[in-house]
């Protein structure tokens, strides 16, 4: 069986999640596509890389990802940095004849996505971008579900996803709350996640009419280089410096899709209460359909053509008989986390790389969501209605 040599740029939090992903892949399918092994891990520094060698089961560490990148050794490399090093990154490896996966968004802006589509487009690699929720089985089932006509034309997409680990003041100013770094905040963070699905399930959207705010105007400038997501704060000390956030906190959209759909799609990472509330709710002629990742072993469903007298919807638990059933586990409601939609995305990729097959979503598709992505702040900023066919000319 083929083995891949992984070279992974970064080692935080999403680096876990994919060393998680090479590691357990085979267990699950098999047999697999290729075996992953976990070639080269790299992190700023000689001590943060050779820590995360050891923590997630890398073979080499390294601070150049250069070297890495240019290493012969090296077939896949593995972006998982913040948003303003994907495509320098990318395009190197591209140039080196590696295939490419890098975490979302692809880019700060659709120009600069547009460069790494280009660079691997010309390289000829395999190339995909981590939207891993579209890997959750359930939202699997509701493709299936769509493509076979169950729900019949799509008339409205409704999606959200809120959080609440950034509504604390106090917490600190992660570089997901910088412009230069991250390109936009809860947009680029949460809400392209939901433009994924929403162009997965129903189609291109044409036209976008957004709103966006800013609540938290600056924000107590971390210690150390260690980016600290989550709701850990610091003490509302007046002495505390801090730093300017100049990045949306929270945006809403309406949204025209090229087949006629409309729909609304927002996200927030304030609202108090909501953890990882990432959900979708579709209207069509014959049934709707509804998901919230955090039951994410759920699809709930309503078909025109049940009884009248039981109509309304119900729960179909994912499980065996459903899309990745044959990799996971036994019987239904189970229960699947997070570490199984990575795998489910590492068995995609691997599978592209070994049968020399299309994958999605690739570099394409993250530059159309960049597109739409800047429309929405183009639009929120300018207080008007914004066609995506001029905006994709533009990039």
């Amino acid at each position: 069986m083929k083995k891949l040599n992984v070279g992974m740029i970064g080692g935080g939090f999403m680096g876990k999640a994919h060393a998680l992903a090479y590691a357990g892949m085979p267990m699950f399918f098999w047999p697999a596509p290729a075996i992953p092994q976990r070639h080269t891990v790299v992190d700023v520094t000689e001590e943060l890389a050779k820590d995360a060698a050891e923590r997630l089961g890398f073979e080499n560490y390294s601070s150049d990802w250069r070297k890495v990148v240019e290493d012969p050794e090296i077939d896949i490399i593995d972006i998982v940095t913040p948003n303003d090093s994907h495509a320098e990154i990318a395009i190197a490896a591209a140039k080196a004849g590696k295939h490419i996966i890098s975490e979302k968004p692809l880019a700060r802006t659709a120009a600069e996505a547009k460069t790494m589509l280009d660079a691997v487009k010309e390289a000829g690699v395999k190339h995909m971008v981590a939207f891993n929720y579209r890997r959750t089985p359930a939202v699997a089932l509701a493709k299936k579900y769509i493509e076979e006509g169950r729900i019949g034309k799509i008339l409205n997409f409704r999606g959200t996803y809120l959080q609440d680990w950034s509504a604390d003041r106090n917490s600190p100013l992660s570089w997901r709350f910088q412009k230069e770094r991250a390109g936009s905040g809860a947009l680029g963070d949460i809400g392209t996640h939901v433009i994924d699905y929403a162009r997965y399930l129903v189609g291109d959207i044409s036209e976008v009419m957004a709103v966006a705010k800013t609540w938290i105007g600056e924000r107590p400038i971390q210690s150390g280089g260690v980016d600290k997501l989550g709701t850990g704060t610091v003490k509302a000390e007046a002495d505390v410096p801090k730093g300017k956030v100049d990045v949306d906190d929270e945006f809403s959209t309406l949204i025209k899709f090229d087949n006629g759909a409309v729909g609304s799609i927002e996200a927030t990472r304030n609202a108090w209460g909501r953890n990882n509330f990432l959900t979708f709710e579709i209207h069509g002629e014959k049934g709707s359909l509804y998901f919230n990742y955090e039951r994410r072993d759920e699809l709930q469903v309503c078909f025109s053509d049940d009884p009248s007298d039981s109509r309304g919807f119900r729960t179909v638990y994912t499980g065996p008989a459903h899309p990745y059933g044959e990799g996971l586990w036994p019987i239904p409601a189970l229960g699947i986390g997070y570490g199984e939609t990575k795998i489910i995305e590492t068995y995609d990729f691997l599978k592209s790389i070994a049968e020399d097959t299309s994958v999605s979503p690739d570099f394409e598709d993250g530059y159309q969501i960049a597109v739409i992505s800047d429309a929405i702040l183009e639009s929120a900023e300018k207080g008007v209605w914004v066609n995506l066919t001029e905006n994709l000319v533009k990039a």
